[in-house]
């Protein structure tokens, strides 16, 4: 049986991963930050599925707590990191506190997981998936401070992959564009027909979409296949 650790697993990226993931038979570990509810929702449905879903709280915005998510992995297949979130507003107007916690939840920690879980990925020739963004490859105005950070995971994936490689391990990123989630809740009527008109397909992504994505990457069809940007954009921006 295979094991895979998706970040950020109560959001709709991460918890339409570990449904896939779970439909073909892989057991999974959860992690989520403050969304109990969705979390036990999401254990009941894959559990369903006659696989194991093993919840792990823990707060990726501080790297200590990167240890209690490592302490309850045992076997370990893949690691797809979901967790994140946006921060829209001019850049002069971002305080060093929201910095800190961007960098850290973006840059820091995974880093802190993944370096601390290399050994079992080794040991299994598994896969990373760094669910990164479009603003990671083209930069966006107000959202600088997670442009930055996404860029960052982008590089990561570039140069992990090469030095992972020769073990067997490959890391691969995603870079979806505008994906229908809780995040765009905040965004009004006006500003998402702005989006569509913008995209060429005319429509966000679901959450399925970018899901299918990562299997796609974590799966025997992409064994030659590392060190890749895979953009699901609808064709914006390319």
């Amino acid at each position: 049986m295979k094991h895979a650790l998706i970040t950020g697993a109560s959001g709709g990226i991460g918890s339409s991963t570990a449904l896939a993931l779970a439909e073909e038979g892989w057991n999974v570990y959860l992690h989520y930050h403050s969304n109990e509810k969705a979390m036990k929702e999401l254990v009941h449905k894959i559990e369903g599925l006659g696989v194991e879903a093993i919840p792990i709280r823990a707060d990726l915005t501080t790297p200590k707590e990167v240890g209690k998510l490592v302490q309850s992995i045992f076997q370990l297949d893949a690691v797809i990191y979901c967790s994140g979130n946006s921060g829209w507003g001019l850049f002069q107007d971002h305080s060093e506190n929201d910095m800190d916690q961007m960098i850290n939840l973006h840059i820091k920690s995974p880093m802190l997981l993944i370096q601390q879980l290399l050994p079992k990925l080794i040991d299994r020739k598994g896969n990373i998936v760094i669910v990164s963004s479009i603003w990671g490859q083209i930069g966006g105005a107000c959202e600088v401070v997670y442009s930055t950070v996404k860029g960052a995971q982008l590089a990561f994936v570039k140069s992990l992959s090469k030095e992972l490689a020769p073990s067997g391990v490959r890391v691969n990123a995603i870079a979806p564009g505008v994906v229908e989630t809780n995040m765009m809740s905040g965004f009004t009527d006006e500003d998402r027909l702005s989006m569509f008109e913008e995209i060429p397909m005319g429509r966000f992504a679901h959450p399925d979409e970018i899901a299918d994505s990562i299997q796609f990457l974590i799966s025997k069809k992409a064994t030659y296949i590392t060190g890749q940007t895979l953009s699901v954009n609808g064709g914006w921006h390319t």
